[in-house]
């Protein structure tokens, strides 16, 4: 689920866990952002993710692309935004899926995004991004980053918080031929999907009277994305001309959209909650929304009574199991949480993010539990795999070998992570204990080599 880096009422914990909604805290990131908010947040959920990839996943073949390859990064904050960086990575604000009403216009966006991957309008840096954490390209892209991309490190510090915004601009904005590439590939994509346009036309027009604002007014979707009344018009006569034009959704989506939009609102503004959702809606959405804003307030036997109503109309309901597991984490009760993040891998063994929310709980409770550490050094190893850009994986995996005593593959893992957070000096120096202190050869020897080695040639290139 959400996972929170940084938590406010909760007991603070040494280790910190994975689950619903995850806000990540950026590097270099401490400074307010222009609208006097924080600066935004990364926010990993496994819910979230999972339903933008199978609501997507037609539509991203249809664009040349590996449905596994294309990743979805939320950003926390209020603006409407979007924008493709490092690859195919696509991350979306917070603001821009609150404002949707509809799964229509979610994928829309998301095909325009992908007609910018498709055309190659990609954000370019100068490190190699598999070698980055989300956070970090994210960092890079506002500007508050830019000493991760250019080693200089007086450049971030430089980078005030009133120029995030136009720093993001300036590094995302696309030309108005761009844009109506996108728009194309966006309505050729999603006709040979079979799916309708709608959702991107009325996303589009939507946006399109904020053009007769002030910029310091406009979204930075419009800022970033210019929209014309003649790009718009394109994609009402493209939507108009489509065989799939009058192609509907399955009614399930609509349910995962309001799901997933409950869920964001209860974690993001708790208080919102009590007046978006009336006392006497008792919908699948409204009773989710209550218990993510109980559990956000700290109120604990509401949110677990809550919680329970929830597994008892939808039992099966993995990413109940783990909202469960979650409060109980957080509310101090981590040996109680196992079961649930357990039963909640049973019913959805390629969630990586449980995996290893599960894996922190087994490391924290693995006192006198041997058994526990090598249950959670498994989970790890296999959420490497398809979260190879997570610090946080390898900060457990660290955490674990240390309790192990197995001190050099600890420093590896130490290593992993300063990688990804472009802690550079650091990850030498742990990449250079775990290598005098491992077997010659061995897998985690080369690892640590490679990581050397990658070291060097960068120190050569700067």
């Amino acid at each position: 689920m959400i996972h929170l880096r940084l938590f406010s009422g909760f007991r603070k914990r040494a280790a910190l866990f994975t689950a619903i909604l995850v806000f990540v805290a950026l590097p270099l990131s401490s400074g307010i952002g222009a609208s006097g908010d924080r600066a935004p947040l990364v926010i990993r959920d496994t819910e979230i993710e999972d339903v933008l990839k199978e609501w997507t996943k037609t539509v991203i073949k249809a664009s040349d692309l590996d449905p596994a390859a294309v990743k979805f990064i939320l950003v926390q904050d209020s603006d409407i935004n979007a924008f493709v960086s490092g690859g195919p990575n696509i991350f979306i604000y917070t603001g821009l899926l609150d404002k949707t009403k509809t799964p229509d216009e979610v994928i829309g966006v998301i095909a325009h995004e992908l007609g910018h991957i498709r055309g190659g309008h990609l954000v370019r840096m100068r490190t190699q991004s598999e070698n980055l954490s989300y956070e970090s390209l994210l960092g890079a892209a506002l500007g508050i980053g830019a000493a991760i991309v250019t080693g200089n490190g007086g450049v971030g510090a430089a980078v005030s918080s009133g120029a995030q915004s136009s720093a993001l601009n300036k590094l995302l904005a696309f030309s108005r031929v761009q844009e109506s590439s996108a728009d194309q590939s966006a309505l050729s994509s999603l006709e040979q999907a079979g799916m309708s346009a709608r959702g991107l036309l009325a996303f589009m027009q939507t946006l399109e009277s904020q053009e007769i604002l002030p910029a310091s007014q406009q979204s930075e979707y419009i800022r970033t994305h210019p929209l014309t009344r003649d790009r718009v018009e394109a994609i009402r006569a493209g939507y108009e001309r489509s065989s799939a034009r009058d192609a509907q959704l399955s009614p399930e989506w609509q349910t995962q959209h309001d799901l997933i939009i409950a869920k964001l609102r209860a974690f993001i503004s708790p208080e919102r909650v009590a007046w978006d959702y009336k006392d006497t809606d008792h919908s699948l959405p409204a009773e989710y929304a209550r218990a993510v804003a109980d559990y956000r307030q700290n109120n604990v036997s509401r949110a677990l009574e809550k919680v329970e109503g929830l597994l008892k109309r939808q039992p099966e309901n993995p990413y109940f199991m783990e909202l469960k597991g979650q409060m109980l984490v957080d509310f101090g009760r981590v040996e109680e949480a196992l079961p649930f993040y357990r039963k909640a891998i049973e019913h959805d063994p390629d969630a990586a993010l449980i995996r290893i929310a599960y894996a922190s709980a087994l490391i924290e409770r693995s006192d006198g539990h041997p058994e526990r550490l090598e249950e959670g050094v498994q989970n790890l190893d296999r959420a490497a795999r398809d979260e190879p850009h997570s610090p946080r994986v390898f900060h457990l995996l660290a955490t674990a070998y240390g309790r192990k005593g197995q001190e050099p593959m600890a420093k590896l893992y130490l290593a992993e992570e300063a990688l990804l957070n472009k802690q550079v000096d650091y990850a030498k120096k742990q990449a250079e204990a775990a290598r005098s202190g491992l077997q010659k050869g061995s897998r985690a020897w080369l690892r640590a080599q490679d990581i050397l080695s990658y070291v060097e040639q960068n120190d050569k290139k700067d």
